[in-house]
């Protein structure tokens, strides 16, 4: 019966977010790629604030951080701490130049338009390099978010965990295909708010239904409420941090913005947001080793919300509160998707392959049809069952693109002597060293996010040093983006 509810909630559900996808495609479908992509610039504090905080808190803020903390103890509380500062430094520092700078450099609309419109470059390199990048990091990433709800839905009605992914990818694509970033951005509002809603509910409830169970724990596991455990835990969890300057799902929405006024807003909402979620989160893993008992099962499949949730609530009650990982999952894995395929469509077909001849439905078409491969991709990743837990998926697209882009974004808002041949060496050295780390060096226990960040910001830097300097039209394009940061 309980089980019989919870469907009832997520297929309303779903209905309803593909009832926004189909809104946003009647409403936008004769606008061009700049509506599809970027929603005009005219998305409003509140949207962009939530947008960006959904699309970067997937499912594993309701199952892989709380199963981490849950397994491991508070030593994994480091990732929350890293995430909230990075998260909140990105936002007062970065989205005001980022919305600016990408506006003055001849109003590129994707990240890789704008490191080359920045340099005022005619070479496409730069947009082909990330473009790759893109396609790789993004479908490892949404192969996590599509495994995640094939997860959900085997656990909680006994689906087939294959079957699921792809009903949950039929229904991302769906709405991404149809309304593209307007209609991504406020699907993730909604489902910010439901996934803020659900971490608040689960742990007051779970916590009423505690005894003695800390006890238990610190006998059973003496060391779980330790937060200093090692140098590693602590400099890895606050390396996730770094990511988020070089997170083009994220970072897009403060170029969407509609002015500066409104982006200080959506700070002030988007930080308390994320740090709400990053604490529940992780007091939700705390509770639910105090609740439940360690269980190998619950670690690996990473069910310590879901299970403490089923055990505390009704069927209807737990299917809304459930359905908080659908919005994760969904509200990650459709920006990742359309971040993707603007990268591939504006980058790589419109300069390269049609010679800047497409046209906007032309543009429209083929960003739609990219979202389509990608997620066949992600779906026969998230399929395989070596494939890696939803955590290890997410650390290593997150690992990727906070090396590679990271640096390279920082140093063309900040340095005016920054050049585009710095920006090139900045993200291949960047992306290279994270992966080699990952593959030769993981046994360390650093997370190869903070080589590779590092690596990446030193290459830039030589090479920028060692080059050219910009010409002056670059230099006064830097200098009218920061008045026009400043100003308006």
């Amino acid at each position: 019966m309980k089980s019989t509810s919870e469907l009832i909630v997520f297929i309303v559900y779903l209905l309803a977010m593909i009832g926004v996808g189909v809104y946003f495609f009647l409403k936008t479908r004769n606008g061009g790629e700049k509506d599809y992509f970027l929603g005009g610039r005219k998305m409003g504090a509140w949207v962009s604030a939530l947008s960006a905080g959904a699309s970067d808190m997937s499912a594993w803020v309701l199952m892989g951080l709380p199963a981490s903390v849950y397994a491991l103890g508070l030593g994994q509380v480091w990732i929350a701490i890293g995430l909230a500062i990075g998260y909140a430094l990105s936002w007062i520092f970065e989205a005001p130049r980022l919305r600016a700078f990408s506006i003055k450099a001849d109003d590129a609309i994707t990240i890789p338009q704008y490191l080359t419109k920045r340099f005022r470059s005619g070479s496409y390199s730069l947009q082909v390099i990330c473009a790759v990048i893109f396609l790789v990091a993004y479908t490892i990433y949404a192969a996590s978010s599509i495994k995640a709800a094939g997860t959900l839905f085997s656990t909680v009605i006994g689906l087939d965990p294959t079957v699921a992914m792809y009903i949950a990818a039929a229904i991302i694509v769906s709405y991404t295909f149809l309304g593209g970033f307007a209609a991504v951005s406020w699907t993730d509002f909604f489902q910010g708010m439901l996934m803020l809603g659900a971490l608040l509910v689960a742990p007051i409830f779970a916590a009423s239904r505690l005894t003695e169970a800390t006890g238990e724990v610190l006998e059973e596991t003496p060391k779980y409420f330790t937060l200093f455990t090692s140098w590693q835990d602590v400099l890895s969890g606050l390396a996730w941090g770094l990511g988020y300057f070089g997170m083009p799902h994220i970072i897009i929405r403060f170029m969407s913005v509609k002015s500066q006024k409104d982006l200080k807003k959506s700070a002030r909402i988007g930080i308390t947001w994320t740090v709400l979620i990053l604490a529940f989160a992780t007091l939700v893993g705390v509770l639910g080793r105090m609740m439940i008992g360690y269980d190998e099962t619950i670690f690996n499949e990473s069910l310590v919300f879901i299970t403490m949730v089923r055990r505390i609530f009704p069927g209807i009650i737990s299917g809304i509160l459930l359905s908080a990982i659908l919005a994760a999952s969904m509200s990650t894995a459709d920006s990742q998707l359309l971040s993707a395929a603007s990268a591939f469509s504006s980058d790589v077909y419109k300069p390269l392959v049609r010679k800047n001849k497409a046209s906007d439905r032309e543009m429209l078409w083929t960003g739609r049809l990219v979202v389509l491969a990608i997620s066949a991709v992600a779906l026969v990743i998230a399929s395989n069952p070596n494939a890696g837990s939803i955590m290890n998926l997410v650390s290593n697209a997150w690992g990727v693109f906070g090396a590679a882009f990271g640096p390279a974004l920082l140093l063309s808002l900040f340095w005016k002597r920054f050049n585009f041949a710095g920006a090139v060496a900045g993200i291949v050295t960047g992306a290279a060293v994270d992966i080699a780390w990952l593959a030769w060096l993981s046994g360390t226990g650093l997370y190869e996010l903070l080589p590779g960040f590092i690596a990446g910001l030193i290459a830039a830097v030589a090479v920028s040093l060692a080059t050219k300097a910009p010409g002056k039209d670059v230099e006064e394009l830097f200098d009218a983006s920061v008045r026009a940061a400043k100003e308006e």
